[in-house]
């Protein structure tokens, strides 16, 4: 049984690093942000407008709870689960958990042409989101750090960048 965590900032790669690995590996992928919405049939920006990130947040936790339940899976958290009751150490015990890395400047390059909405940054100038993203990460860091592995996730932009970090994932992880 295989049950991989993937946690880091928005934009570190969790999704398209965590999609590419579980086909590779034959697990299931699941991206918790996109299981909510599915769940809940409202995207992260209407929950967050119509009930508040205090009602994202629980909704978040109890999506992680049911999904840390599944066999043979990669999990893509939100940027921000682990950071709020107990989810990383819940994580942490239910599997292996990975903090994946990522420079500043890569992630604003990907939310600058991300097709996703994030509400925590929407209408930020380039200065506004470096400054949010610095204090963020500050704030988070001693969450994500309790992850088991850490690992380097800046190189996900073609795809043989992302075939080249699925195999070095496997290497420096998993140990294959």
């Amino acid at each position: 049984m295989i049950r991989l965590f993937l946690v880091g900032f928005m934009a570190s790669g969790k999704t398209t690093l965590g999609r590419a690995l579980a086909a590779d590996l034959g697990l299931t992928f699941i991206d918790t942000d996109n299981y909510l919405e599915c769940r809940y049939r409202q995207t992260i920006s209407q929950i967050f407008a119509t009930r508040g990130e205090e009602a994202f947040r629980q909704l978040e936790r109890t999506i992680l709870h049911e999904v840390a339940d599944f066999e043979d899976v990669v999990i893509a958290a939100g940027g921000g689960t682990p950071c709020f009751f107990d989810n990383m150490d819940y994580m942490n015990a239910c599997g292996i958990t990975i903090h994946l890395v990522c420079p500043s400047d890569v992630i604003i390059t990907r939310l600058r042409i991300s097709r996703t909405p994030r509400p925590l940054v929407a209408g930020k100038t380039d200065e506004e989101l470096r400054a949010y993203i610095a204090t963020t990460l500050a704030a988070r860091d001693s969450f994500y750090n309790r992850a088991h592995y850490s690992f380097l996730s800046h190189q996900l932009e073609s795809r043989d960048q992302i075939t080249s970090s699925v195999a070095r994932f496997k290497h420096e992880i998993l140990g294959m």
